[in-house]
């Protein structure tokens, strides 16, 4: 159960943590913090991707080490045993990424969810919002990373001759297709030799719902993929990667979330 709808977190909302794992493209011009101050879930943890990731690197978001994790779920007073459910008020459905770090380190995937439509769909249904400060307790958090859920570059490119894996690209087909200029400085244009594309947007309605499952399986079955192989997931800097990941979820319930965290952020350096 990978996603719950409002309602099901309207009726279960003192029986889980929230978190708000708001965070929007540089371009966009906004500050998901900023606006979670002003309106938010009630009891709604703000979750800070840039910040609560790895600190010695120019790479976006990536993961942290294990003991920056622990640090950083105990100091927002999450547990090991806490039912999570996390939303956004994203047009990247940042929320994906949340849910992959969780399970990555270790939380069990059956008690994380993401908020279908997130804070989007949630306030059109007109649910309380307010914007109170969250006095959470500190907790002891341990995980265990799974590190077979994250791939490197070196992995990436090794995969080009072995082809172990699959590689799909989450960004639009212009970014994919190197027609269009990346977005962050400093990259070409282009894309991983031998992945496909699969842009998220098409996974996700204007309500920031996702499409029914049996859209989502054709959306995978056009990429005409060798079903032996696992599926790792790309995009620009490892964000709209987890909204793929998530949506497979859907449809096979026994894959595990696996990203390639430089995506094309490392990859894509000139």
């Amino acid at each position: 159960m990978s996603l719950v709808s409002s309602d099901w977190l309207w009726k279960n909302i003192d029986n889980v943590k929230i978190i708000d794992c708001s965070w929007h493209m540089p371009q966009a011009q906004r500050n998901g913090f900023e606006e979670y101050k002003k309106d938010h879930i009630p009891n709604a943890i703000f979750f800070d991707l840039d910040k609560n990731s790895k600190i010695d690197t120019d790479l976006p978001h990536m993961l942290t080490d294990s003991r920056s994790w622990e640090k950083i779920m105990s100091n927002i007073g999450i547990s090991n045993t806490d039912q999570i459910v996390i939303y956004d008020n994203s047009d990247v459905i940042s929320s994906c990424r949340c849910w992959y770090n969780l399970i990555y380190y270790g939380h069990d995937p059956k008690l994380v969810h993401v908020l279908d439509g997130g804070l989007k769909k949630w306030k059109k249904e007109n649910k309380i919002t307010n914007n109170k400060e969250v006095i959470h307790k500190t907790s002891v958090y341990t995980c265990a990373e799974n590190k077979e859920l994250v791939k490197n570059k070196k992995q990436i490119d090794e995969n080009i001759d072995t082809k172990v894996f699959n590689v799909i690209d989450a960004r639009s087909k212009e970014r994919f297709e190197g027609k269009v200029v990346e977005p962050r400085k400093g990259l070409r244009s282009g894309s991983i030799k031998n992945s496909f594309c699969l842009p998220f947007s098409e996974l996700i309605n204007d309500d920031h719902t996702f499409i029914s499952k049996d859209k989502i399986k054709t959306q995978f079955e056009l990429l005409k993929l060798n079903q032996d192989k696992n599926l790792v997931f790309s995009c620009g800097s490892g964000v709209t990667a987890s909204v793929l990941a998530l949506a497979y979820s859907l449809i096979n319930d026994k894959y595990m979330p696996t990203i390639y965290d430089g995506s094309w952020s490392e990859y894509g350096k000139n």
